[in-house]
């Protein structure tokens, strides 16, 4: 080791070279590392849910999850099924065995649920499957609200959404408070009467004309041509235009006896804002993004794309994670710099301010070569990485 100092302050040229090489690669890695708040942890949990509108919990219990539940209990290394019927719903916890493969897990789960498609009932959506990943939760909340008809804030919401995960690192932006689009049909029943309509056969009409019908083709040995039958309702004008009814030479259409509007489903809750309405977006990256480059484009994209709107919708951060990833790097930046100051106090008084200059030079050195080493064998800048280098300053 003596020989090895030695070495050292004999070629003082390739010292300083070297930490000059250092600190270059060192700020270039601090710059270009990507900063997430946790670390990629993959947790062994997954959740099941399926919604089935209208059915009690004990019907939710019988039909939803012991089709989905006798399936699932084949996956390989489950440890626990936790399940919870409710009106309208149900849902599944899953728990896997330490050690196992949470990829293969989820393929293996993604399998059973589509074996137990087939004996659930017509008419429930399709069952979602989520994997609990701490990476891929919300690093940032925005909220529109403002005094305004729903669907303004709603269509405001769909427009930002767009903006928002065309940002490259952008895993996925959802929209709390979206609601699904419906046609609302009041139908009169005393103009129904009138034209000798049951107020059931005019709603019939709009279930018998709002299907997919497979036509078939026909192969003429020259070439085959797929006969279409438009059946599906696309638009207002395809109900209101609608015939019900010929009576003394005269077709009566839907629009006669009913009036078609667009609106909502109904809502399951509700957001506010300063006492207004609103509807949030939350914004999730992908893993091994850089958190603070991610958060501030989407905030530059609202601000830009505000413009857009109309008047009256404001947006305001409800969440904002890479604040903290900033507070931590300020405050390993104060340590480092209050480390290289109090060393340098001491090495001057008892050895003097060349050797004191040196180890000046050697402390954010060190963390520099550090970081580089972190950043070349991928690992981000997280809360646990932070701590350890604040703990080592």
């Amino acid at each position: 080791m003596k020989s090895l100092i030695e070495g050292f302050f004999a070629r003082p040229g390739a010292v300083l070279l070297t930490l000059i090489l250092i600190f270059v690669n060192g700020v270039f890695a601090l710059v270009k590392i990507p900063k997430e708040a946790e670390p990629d942890i993959q947790i062994p949990n997954a959740y099941i849910s399926i919604v089935y509108q209208g059915i009690s919990p004990v019907d939710s219990e019988k039909l939803l999850l012991k089709p989905l539940e006798k399936h699932l209990k084949t996956v390989p290394g489950l440890k626990e099924i936790k399940s919870n019927a409710g009106e309208g719903y149900a849902s599944i916890s899953l728990e896997f065995a330490a050690g196992e493969d949470v990829d293969q897990a989820i393929s293996d789960v993604r399998q059973a649920v589509d074996d137990a498609k087939p004996y659930l009932p017509n008419g429930s959506e399709e069952p979602k499957i989520i994997e609990i990943n701490i990476s891929e939760f919300p690093v940032f909340t925005a909220a529109l609200f403002g005094e305004l008809p729903e669907h303004t804030l709603v269509f405001s919401a769909r427009q930002l959404e767009e903006h928002l995960e065309s940002i490259t690192g952008v895993l996925d932006v959802e929209i709390q408070g979206d609601r699904d689009e419906i046609l609302e049909i009041l139908i009169d029943a005393s103009i129904a009467e009138t034209y000798g309509l049951d107020p059931n056969f005019v709603i019939g009409m709009v279930a018998a004309n709002n299907q997919l019908v497979t036509a078939g083709a026909i192969d003429s040995g020259v070439g085959r041509l797929v006969i279409k039958v438009p059946g599906v309702i696309e638009s207002l004008d395809d109900i209101l235009s609608m015939p019900i009814k010929v009576s003394d030479n005269k077709t009566i259409k839907f629009s006669d006896v009913a009036v078609v509007r667009r609106t909502f489903r109904e809502a399951n809750g509700w957001s506010r804002v300063n006492s207004e309405s609103a509807v949030v977006l939350d914004l999730s990256k992908r893993v091994g993004t850089n958190l603070i480059e991610v958060v501030d484009k989407a905030k530059a994209v609202l601000v830009e794309a505000k413009k857009e709107l109309p008047q009256g919708v404001n947006i305001s951060y409800l969440f904002d994670k890479s604040e903290d990833i900033k507070r931590s790097l300020n405050n390993l930046g104060n340590n480092v710099v209050t480390a290289i100051l109090i060393v340098l106090i001491v090495v001057v008084v008892a050895l003097g301010v060349k050797n004191a200059l040196l180890i000046g030079l050697a402390i954010p050195a060190s963390f520099l070569l550090g970081i580089a080493i972190l950043h070349g064998f991928g690992i981000t800048m997280n809360f646990v990485v932070l701590f350890a280098l604040i703990l080592v300053a």
